[in-house]
């Protein structure tokens, strides 16, 4: 792959990255969408027990109906596009799983801890774990990706080579 091709892929996503980062900020925080409403909660609210919430949505499954399925797997999914855009934004010697999944986590620490000080939210380990897990899902998602990429642009080069 050419030089200048590189370039304009990382600053792709790059852009892409950024744009993910402002969506998610939007939705984790201020969506109505996601159960925000202007008056805010007057209570914190908070879980720090694992798998406290994970355990009640499974339990509770056939009340809950499909919002069980909204929580556990948008928990999962809303990070699946950080684990993915981090590694491409990034330099080659910063796409390590281990900075993927810290950054993950850091990232989902951050925005659970603006909800429980803002009282938009509130602070949920198990979403810590599961927003941990999509950035890990994410980081493979890229690995496979960039892997055809590579054997794509190999064979590119030999088919130019051979003519």
């Amino acid at each position: 792959m050419r030089t200048q091709d590189k370039k304009w892929l990382r600053r792709f996503g790059k852009l892409l990255f950024v744009l993910y980062i402002l969506f998610l900020f939007w939705f984790l925080l201020f969506s109505d969408w996601y159960g925000r409403n202007s008056a805010g909660m007057r209570e914190y609210h908070y879980n720090l027990e694992l798998f406290r919430e994970i355990r009640r949505f499974w339990i509770y499954r056939e009340q809950l109906g499909f919002l069980t399925f909204a929580n556990l797997a948008g928990n999962v999914l809303i990070f699946i596009p950080f684990g993915f855009f981090m590694p491409m934004a990034s330099r080659y010697w910063n796409r390590s799983f281990f900075l993927t999944v810290f950054y993950s986590f850091g990232l989902s620490f951050f925005v659970e801890v603006f909800q429980l000080l803002t009282k938009v939210g509130s602070f949920d380990v198990d979403d810590l774990l599961l927003n941990t897990i999509g950035g890990l899902f994410g980081y493979i998602l890229f690995m496979i990706c960039n892997g055809i990429r590579r054997r794509y642009v190999k064979k590119t080069q030999r088919r130019r080579k051979r003519t």
